[in-house]
């Protein structure tokens, strides 16, 4: 491949193995948002709750706060193939079970934990196998299609799960979901080349202090936690729509098959605005544009939903949360490049980990309480104040927000360097180029003691 030429999505799935892995991806992401849209409806069918169909939805996000970053080091500790095959085998099996109708709802919702479970190492294997089988360039673009590629799967995940259970059969919808894990550990075990352990047997330490490490590393840099805290502040608030849909579309008084769809409409309306922002702002804005649009749209997410209040039609909320994802869009891609080069080598894994325990536990805590909120007020009422604390809260971090660019990686660390520094402007890598870990904890120490210097 020339160097002086960008590199193209064309280039990136030339790449046999990690075409494998990307439609592993989309089969394995699309069976978690079809089988949360399922749970959603089946628990709700069987309660009328809004609080409890709220509670199938923030279930799946429990793993993660439980054990999300122990499971993230122990990938490490494991070959990545290996790790991928056997957790979506497993809860391939396990989701079967709710393909028996008249399961009771507590038993759906241990079912959902146990299949989000699983998930937690297949992402953080795949996160970290990323960089061992593309070179620099290739990573880049291919990040970029992975990003891309979860939101349309959550679209289609949300829209054929939500139809299906609502409007069709619940057991069917489940199905499909089983088949979809076993295709991904099929293409897995088939295409993906086995290698050893990141962490071999002689390397490790408990694995507890190997988890600490990562909290260490990303909350010990002042750029890091900037990052971590917008990136959990935006999820916290930008979730509300897909956690109440259910609740919402009952709000709107349909029958059951209009307020199904309404339910998908509502659910999907975020990620396709995630999928416009990012190819959008990807294609046609500059690096240093994309930086400065960082404290805009940050605050116009949750923005985007106060109009909530009003109680709009289901089309004007599947409107506003359509723009609000068209800005979680254009920002995430530029927080993950500013977080993604700053990380010391050797901590992807936990690092991710990490990151996405945040996620789930500000998400889930968000649908939780917004849940039990609506039980009492009406759905756009606790979305619209909901909303007007999230822009209160961005503004916040905004004003906070310190003055990053993209950086040069240096060989065995990564260092983030000043917005006034020009020399290495030119020189910019692609974003999220990475190279391999260097062992030994002395080099964290120094590299996290230089990202905040």
């Amino acid at each position: 491949m020339s160097d002086d030429r960008p590199v193209t999505f064309k280039d990136v799935f030339a790449v046999s193995e990690y075409r494998a892995v990307w439609f592993a991806l989309v089969a394995s992401w699309i069976g978690d948002y079809l089988a949360r849209a399922a749970v959603v409806v089946l628990v709700f069918r069987q309660t009328e709750s809004i609080s409890l169909s709220a509670a199938a939805f923030a279930v799946s996000y429990l793993p993660w706060l439980l054990f999300g970053t122990v499971l993230s080091a122990l990938a490490e500790r494991h070959a990545y193939r290996g790790v991928m095959v056997f957790c979506d085998l497993a809860r391939m099996a396990v989701v079967a079970l709710l393909v028996v109708p008249g399961v009771p709802w507590p038993m759906v919702l241990a079912v959902m934990f146990l299949v989000t479970l699983g998930g937690v190492p297949i992402q953080a294997a795949r996160s970290a196998l990323m960089p061992l089988m593309l070179d620099r360039g290739r990573l880049a673009v291919a990040m970029a299609a992975n990003a891309t590629s979860v939101q349309a799967a959550q679209v289609a995940g949300y829209l054929t799960g939500a139809t299906l259970a609502a409007a069709a059969n619940p057991q069917l919808a489940i199905a499909i979901v089983a088949v979809l894990f076993g295709t991904s550990a099929l293409l897995v075990r088939a295409y993906v080349l086995p290698r050893p352990p990141a962490v071999p047997a002689e390397q490790r330490t408990h694995l507890l202090r190997e988890t600490a490490a990562g909290f260490r590393l990303v909350f010990g840099s002042r750029v890091l936690r900037s990052i971590a805290l917008m990136v959990f502040a935006m999820a916290a608030f930008a979730i509300v729509p897909e956690g109440l849909a259910a609740g919402w579309a009952a709000h709107s008084g349909h029958d059951s098959v209009t307020r199904g769809i309404d339910q998908g409409l509502i659910m999907a309306a975020g990620p396709v605005g995630f999928v416009i922002g990012g190819l959008a702002v990807g294609r046609l804005v500059s690096q240093e544009t994309r930086h400065r649009l960082i404290r805009p749209f940050a605050v116009l997410a949750p923005l985007a939903l106060v109009p909530a209040l009003a109680a709009p039609p289901v089309p004007v909320v599947v409107l506003l949360t359509m723009l609000s994802g068209v800005a979680q869009g254009g920002l995430m891609p530029t927080l993950n490049t500013h977080f993604v080069l700053t990380l010391p080598h050797g901590y992807r894994a936990r690092a991710f980990g990490v990151m996405q325990q945040g996620l789930q536990v500000f998400q889930g805590g968000a649908v939780l309480v917004t849940g039990v909120l609506a039980e009492r007020w009406s759905v756009p009422l606790v979305v619209g104040v909901w909303s007007v604390a999230g822009v209160l809260s961005m503004l916040l971090l905004a004003g906070r927000w310190p003055r990053v660019r993209t950086p040069e990686p240096v060989p065995g660390e990564a260092v983030l360097l000043p917005a006034a520094e020009p020399s290495a402007r030119a020189e910019n890598p692609p974003p999220g180029a990475v190279t391999e870990p260097t062992p030994g904890r002395h080099r964290f120490r120094e590299a996290a003691g230089r990202m905040d210097g």
